[in-house]
């Protein structure tokens, strides 16, 4: 038998960096459902907006926006609204800046009377810029 030194392996040794693995794919994560999510909460209102060509969007610096839907009814900033508070708030944007914009989106499928009871309306409360808002044609 021999009598010897027991050598003992030097132990491991802390790890003195961070894995930055799991902490990329978590981001990652975040990101698609993010990149999924942002055009659903862009708007809540569906409508299905009539196609036309030569269409361009305006940034109007003062605007309203009244949407129609397929039913007919009133929507100001996506939200349900009658006859008196589209009025009211046409006729408060009158007050602040008489060239505020009307931006209207109305589906495809609204007749056309509501629409022009809708202009009347806002031409009453002082309103005469009316933009359309559509989809650009598919070519």
């Amino acid at each position: 038998m021999a009598f010897g030194r027991l050598e003992r392996s030097p132990g491991a040794r802390p790890m003195s960096e961070i894995n930055m693995t799991p902490l990329i794919d978590v981001m990652l994560v975040l990101l698609v459902i993010f990149i999924i999510t942002a055009p659903l909460i862009a708007s809540s209102l569906r409508l299905d907006l009539p196609r036309a060509e030569g269409a361009r969007a305006v940034d109007a610096p003062a605007f309203i926006a009244i949407a129609l839907d397929a039913e007919g009814r009133l929507f100001l900033d996506d939200k349900p609204a009658d006859q008196a508070a589209v009025l009211e708030r046409a006729r408060q944007a009158v007050r602040r800046n008489p060239a505020t914009e009307v931006q209207l989106r109305a589906d495809r499928r609204v007749p056309y009377g509501r629409v022009a009871e809708l202009i009347g309306w806002l031409h009453a409360a002082g309103l005469t810029r009316v933009g359309f808002v559509t989809e650009a044609a598919a070519n």
